[in-house]
Parts: C-alpha cells; structure tokens; sequence
C-alpha cells in the first residue's frame, strides 16, 4: 500500500479537494496536515456539494478515516460549524475523524489581530483571508499557542492570559472575548473536543506499521509556501510536499510519493505577483467559465495563462512523480492557448524561478502558443474523448514538466475524471485499487 502528498503546484485553488476525494478509494485514510480555515477544498459528485475548510475532503466517503494534524491550525467555533453541517447533510464522523492534540487552536484574538494588521498595511496588504492563520502560527512559532492538551491544564487562564496581553498590547485595545469569558469558552470547547483528540503521530505510525495507506492533504499551493512561496505573499505554514512529515508526525521513509495538481491555466488569490495574469477580457473568461471565487471568502480570483516556469520550480521542490491536471474544460472555447515557457527579467531570458517577489513582479512572460479545440471536453472519462488538440495541449505540458499527467479533470464533479489506467506511475500508486477508484468514479 502506498502513503501519497497531494500538493497544489499554483498559489492553491487548483482543484485538491477533488482530486483527494476522487482518490480516496484507493486509501484508509486521510491527514489534513497544514493550514487553517482560510483554506477550501470543494468537493461534487452527483448532486451533492461539500464546501470544506478543515475537514479532510475524505470524510464525504463512509468509512473514511480521518485526521487533522499538529501542523494545523484549529478555529474551534469554524469547525464545530462545520462538522455540525456535515451531520446536517447526513454524513457522519463519529468514530473516524481524529484531532492532533498537539495542533494549535486559533482564538478569537488573532483574528482581531489578522484583521487590524491589513487595515493598518493600506496599499501593502498582504491580502490574507483574515481568519487569524499568520497570528495563529506566530503565537506557536513563539511559544504562548494554546494546544487542545493545553484546555485540561490547571494554568490554563494563566496561559491565555499571556497571549490576550500580547494581542491586547498590539491592538490597543481589548480583545474579545477575554478573561472569564474566554476561559468558559476553552472550558466549553475541551468538552467537545475530547473524544476526538489522539496522539495522532502515534495513531498514524501504528496504521503504517498495519499496511494501511494514508492520502496526505495539503492546502493552500506550492508558491504560497512561507519558505519557498511568492514570499512575503504567502501563507504561514508550509504548503510544500516536505510539510506533510512535520504536520503529522509520519517519517519521511513512509512516504512513497507525491502527486502534483496543476491547473490547465493560472490563478491567483489575494495580492502579490502573478507573471501571466489576464487584466482584460480574457482574464474575466477564465474567471466565468471557470467559476474562480474563494470557497473561503468568496473573493474574484485573478486569472492568467499557464506559467510552466513557476509549474517546473514546484514540481522539483516537491519531487513530483505524477499530475494531476484540472479544469481542462475551462479553455473549450479558446481559439489559442498561450503558455509561458521562460521569463524576461532585466533584459535576460530565464527559466529560473525568481526569489524576490520584486524581481517576480519585474518579469515579462515568453510565451509558446498552442491552438485550441473549440470543442466541448466536459465530462470526459477517456483519453481518447478528448479533442486532438486537447490531447497535444496535455502532452505538451507533460513534456516541459516532465511528469505524466495521471488524471485529467474535465468537470467540477466527480465523474468528469479521467484516469490514465494504462501508465506505471498509477499501478505504481495505486495498485489493485485503481479499480475501485473507478468504480466510485462511476457511480458518481
């Protein structure tokens, strides 16, 4: 059985969620290792719609495992919400989702502070969702976070008085709640949380040691990775495939492989550069057909073509061995689909990925054009159903990104997968089980 990262090779938004669920089958479980509930993962099959945040998207399947890990971090009143929907739906976690006790919670007061710092930065925001993710990590990094195995300490109102004054000493101004009322409400929360709670690092080495394979889910992308991300335009975690091992607690030697998902174009959430952005028309086609708003905040997404400079840069960093290419039906309708292959930095072509969001924000994209289809590609579950041109655009990027493209998402919804049965790499991840990846395809 095969342990594999799902990671997003684009500033997130390319379609994991999906993706994960889609693949499920093949797995026992799945750990949600990083993040907050600034991410969304958007799962469809038949006509049901799950938006979820912190969640793993495996929980729609009966079953399912589940774990949220210690490189999370948890906003107790968001998940309680959310696991109160899914029960609404008719989906029920009892006994199959597990929380890190090691996470970090994310109190009402970094939300406060998120908020107050991108007011204050003006012009220069960051353009976070501002859920309190960045103080939420900060307070870890610095060592005064409140962890779940925290709530049932004796000091714990000591412990949240020390982060209430440091937030209080930045805002100006009280945080709410604070004091009493913000004991109670850990109070309340333990009481909730603690049939979920485990020494998930130990949960997850025993199911490892016991031949279960477990399907790990990043959120966010590969570039909005605070080490190796559009830096200072990036998330507080590391959304990286290297992640995956320190937000859960599983050993690298578990690991047997990383699938990467990538976008048949580009967007982007919130500020920062974006190299092939479409500030026109186009750009506002890609949007609509390809339905690019936040599952989080609801926000536009910025739209531009495909950058395989950026693509190449997250495929090595994350030692991709498979892609998994999405919304390929978004650009039906296109007469031509230009794809950058190199950038012009201060009068030099490269392919080099630069470090420096300002030298990313100097660049001009180079680009290669391919012609379009002009044919419908929805719903598509073989290879040989899609349109000649089609099939050179998805060869072609195989070939500059040198990965195959396993999976080719031609739809929102489950069913409109196809899976490329026939390469090593997907015996090599998937083994017997591709059958029943494709059966659930099937049943939509």
């Amino acid at each position: 059985m095969s342990n594999i990262v799902i990671i997003g090779l684009q500033w997130g938004d390319e379609g994991k969620g999906k993706i994960v669920d889609l693949l499920c089958p093949a797995f026992d479980a799945v750990v949600r290792y990083q993040g907050g509930h600034n991410a969304g993962h958007t799962v469809k099959f038949g006509d049901r719609h799950f938006s979820l945040h912190l969640i793993p998207s495996g929980i729609v399947h009966e079953g399912m495992r589940c774990v949220i890990g210690n490189g999370v971090v948890l906003a107790p009143d968001a998940f309680f919400s959310e696991l109160d929907h899914l029960r609404e739906e008719g989906v029920d976690p009892q006994g199959r989702l597990f929380l890190s006790d090691r996470l970090q919670l994310l109190l009402p007061g970094h939300a406060q502070v998120d908020q107050a710092r991108e007011v204050a930065r003006g012009d220069r925001k960051i353009g976070t969702t501002s859920r309190g993710i960045g103080p939420a990590y900060e307070s870890k990094v610095s060592r005064y976070g409140i962890r779940p195995c925290d709530l049932y300490s004796a000091t714990l109102g000591e412990r949240l008085e020390v982060l209430t004054d440091k937030q209080e000493a930045e805002l100006g101004r009280a945080v709410e709640p604070t004091g009493e009322a913000l004991l109670t409400a850990c109070r309340q929360w333990a009481e909730r949380l603690r049939p979920l709670l485990r020494n998930t690092s130990s949960l997850l080495s025993a199911w490892v040691e016991e031949g279960r394979s477990l399907l790990f889910e990043g959120a966010q992308g590969a570039l909005l990775d605070v080490d190796h991300g559009t830096y200072p335009y990036v998330t507080s975690s590391n959304a990286t495939a290297g992640g995956a091992c320190i937000g859960s607690g599983v050993p690298p030697t578990a690991l047997d492989g990383v699938i990467g998902i990538l976008k048949a174009y580009t967007s982007r959430v919130g500020e920062g550069p974006f190299v092939t952005e479409l500030d026109d028309a186009v750009g506002e086609q890609l949007r609509a057909r390809g339905n690019e708003y936040g599952t989080t905040t609801g926000r536009p997404r910025r739209c531009g073509w495909l950058d395989m400079v950026a693509s190449n840069y997250a495929r090595r960093i994350n030692g991709i061995g498979a892609i998994a290419l999405t919304k390929l039906d978004v650009l039906d309708d296109c007469d031509e689909i230009p794809v950058c292959v190199a950038y012009r930095l201060d009068g030099e072509e490269t392919t080099e990925f630069p470090s420096s969001a300002e030298a990313l924000a100097r660049a001009e994209p180079i680009y290669e054009t391919l012609p379009g289809w002009k044919s419908s590609t929805v719903g598509a579950t073989e290879p040989e159903q899609l349109p000649r041109a089609a099939r050179d655009y998805v060869r072609y990027i195989e070939e500059r990104i040198g990965a195959p493209i396993a999976l080719i998402s031609t739809g929102p919804r489950r069913e409109e997968t196809i899976l490329r049965r026939e390469l090593p790499v997907v015996q090599s991840y998937f083994g017997e089980r591709t059958e029943r990846i494709l059966a659930v395809r099937d049943a939509g």
